[in-house]
């Protein structure tokens, strides 16, 4: 079977990728079609989150295994396309390069046959083009957390009001 997928990035500007793929790839062989459908280079980290309706992430499918081996690692190579993704399960979230969090959501539109004299993965259509720099996040607190970090009333720059000794060793 084929799959088909729109990955939207996260951003206010409309930039999408609608990719085919076969369902019995590996999930390291969607990331690779990801980074060249958007022009990354492929070289730094990335993972798949499993995703519900809301977009709220769920379980991680890494590229590599960074743990210190005490937790099991669902890894990319290891994992196959059809094993995450059905019609009910139809939702990821991709997070390609950590340190600029270029975020993604990813939607399965369709299930098809595989055309014949057509190779897959296959890019079926582009839009839009991706800024110079990552979209900036705005990171929502979890419930009964204040966003207000600054709670006690304190100026963090204002070090000569700060209650510690600065020289303390």
């Amino acid at each position: 079977m084929i799959y088909k997928f729109r990955i939207i990035l996260d951003a206010e500007e409309d930039v999408f990728r609608d990719i085919e793929i076969e369902s019995g790839d590996s999930m390291e062989e969607f990331h690779n079609t990801i980074t060249q459908a958007f022009g990354f280079e492929g070289s730094e980290m990335a993972s798949f989150y499993l995703s519900n309706e809301e977009w709220h992430q769920g379980e991680e499918i890494a590229l590599f295994d960074m743990g210190d081996g005490q937790i099991d690692v669902r890894l990319m190579s290891e994992t196959i396309l059809e094993d995450v993704v059905d019609e009910e399960n139809n939702r990821l979230i991709y997070v390609y390069d950590f340190l600029n969090m270029w975020t993604f959501f990813v939607e399965l539109a369709d299930i098809a046959g595989k055309e014949d004299g057509r190779s897959y993965p296959n890019l079926l259509f582009a839009h839009g083009q991706l800024p110079e720099f990552p979209p900036e996040k705005q990171f929502e607190s979890e419930e009964g957390m204040s966003e207000d970090f600054n709670d006690f009333g304190m100026d963090i720059d204002d070090y000569d009001n700060l209650d510690f000794d600065e020289n303390w060793n």
